[in-house]
């Protein structure tokens, strides 16, 4: 890296990484902090990742998510040494930036990325309303069409009304078994 391109500033970068990889990427980069002694100029390795809700089998589950698949966060000092050595670290294909310089991440937006992470329950986000026309989309009703006739939005669970033998039947449903029509 040229010497020109020498940034003294603590700043977050983003580094582009083979997918699936980023966990790996962020562990062997701690690593190699601790084994060059780089902790003076870089400080936090991060993969950011939020939980979701998500419906398998039947049976809701939380899971995590990476909310930047391929990417891994640095918080650093850029140097000739500190570059090469993030550079170099397995499985890292480069900084996101114009050529060799990496672009700092605005701070506004590390904060951002930090709220999302730091939100232990996923919150449910309905976005249905009572009268709504829905397809069933997971479940015994699978296929089936109806009416939203109430929304729980605490229990994230929401009540349609079916049409079956003839006769419009309320059902329970989790909110991630239905799509709006």
């Amino acid at each position: 890296m040229p010497k020109q391109l020498i940034q003294q500033d603590k700043n977050w970068y983003a580094l582009h990484t083979y997918s699936g990889y980023e966990d790996a990427v962020a562990r062997d980069l701690k690593q190699r902090i601790e084994s060059m002694g780089m902790e003076d100029k870089v400080f936090n390795v991060l993969v950011p990742i939020e939980k979701k809700i998500k419906i398998k089998n039947g049976r809701r589950k939380t899971v995590e998510e990476k909310i930047y698949p391929g990417y891994v966060l640095v918080e650093m000092v850029v140097t000739d040494d500190s570059w090469y050595m993030v550079r170099n670290t397995p499985r890292v294909t480069g900084f996101v930036g114009a050529g060799t310089t990496p672009t700092p991440i605005a701070q506004t937006e590390i904060n951002e990325i930090k709220k999302r992470m730091g939100v232990e329950e996923p919150k449910y986000k309905i976005d249905l309303s009572v009268g709504d026309p829905v397809k069933i989309i997971d479940g015994p009703f699978k296929d089936f069409d109806g009416k939203v006739a109430e929304v729980d939005e605490a229990r994230g669970k929401i009540k349609v009304l079916v049409s079956m033998f003839g006769r419009e039947t309320p059902v329970e449903l989790d909110f991630l078994q239905l799509k709006r029509i």
